[in-house]
């Protein structure tokens, strides 16, 4: 069985790999390591392999993973569902967020954030599958979130994020994520920080990449399996 090296380097290669075959800029799409559920020590073998990006679901799980690295070269993206009531300690220990979808949430944030701390990346989630389970902010809402949000002095708004829809309809994702990267072109006409698109995981990467995402997911190819938590 490849070890969580050999899995990391695979999917940097196929990142690399869809960004060739997209004519995209080599290095242009950053892989997040999704490391939810998953062990200190499979988080070290990925940090020495040399990954420096990491995807947290989980509030307290996440937090106590910072805690323990409390490395200022990791990054850290808090890439779940955020209650009002765990606000505080992710805005005091994450670097980016990319499921903001109300006001509300984004207001605490900012409030919370220290006056000390770097100001907190912030990505608005974007329901565009329109499927009722998922969280998000319908497209046509989303440029007038992202102008109460770059109100906030201790957020910066960097742009947007979905979860593919799960089908085997290649031409559906791809009309999807092409609409997610015409959003963001709109957005980026109108706020000078937005430049980032995450979208993406380990099924759909290529029409994800071939739609202009600049941030990709990748969780179970690179760790395995995921445990019950």
């Amino acid at each position: 069985m490849p070890n969580i090296t050999e899995r990391l380097n695979s999917a940097i290669n196929s990142i690399r790999f869809f960004e060739k075959k997209s004519q995209r800029v080599e290095n242009s799409v950053e892989l997040i390591a999704v490391s939810k559920t998953k062990p200190i020590s499979d988080i070290e073998q990925a940090i020495t392999a040399g990954q420096r990006h990491f995807g947290e679901n989980y509030v307290q799980e996440g937090v106590e993973k910072v805690l323990h690295f409390d490395d200022s070269s990791l990054t850290w993206h808090f890439i779940g569902p955020l209650q009002s009531n765990k606000t505080r300690v992710v805005a005091e220990n994450f670097d980016w967020v990319h499921t903001v979808d109300r006001l509300k949430i984004a207001k605490r944030l900012n409030e919370q954030r220290g006056v000390f701390q770097k100001p907190l990346q912030i990505l608005i989630q974007v329901n565009i599958s329109d499927e009722e389970s998922k969280s998000g902010v319908p497209p046509d809402e989303v440029m007038a979130l992202t102008t109460e949000l770059a109100q906030f002095d201790r957020l910066t708004v960097r742009g947007i994020m979905t979860i593919g829809v799960k089908t085997d309809d290649e031409s559906v994702i791809n009309k999807q994520f092409d609409k997610m990267h015409q959003l963001l072109q709109q957005l980026k006409k109108e706020f000078d920080t937005v430049d980032t698109l995450s979208m993406g995981m380990s099924s759909d990467i290529e029409q994800a990449i071939g739609n202009g995402s600049t941030m990709v997911r990748i969780g179970s190819a690179i760790f395995g399996a995921r445990a019950p938590k």
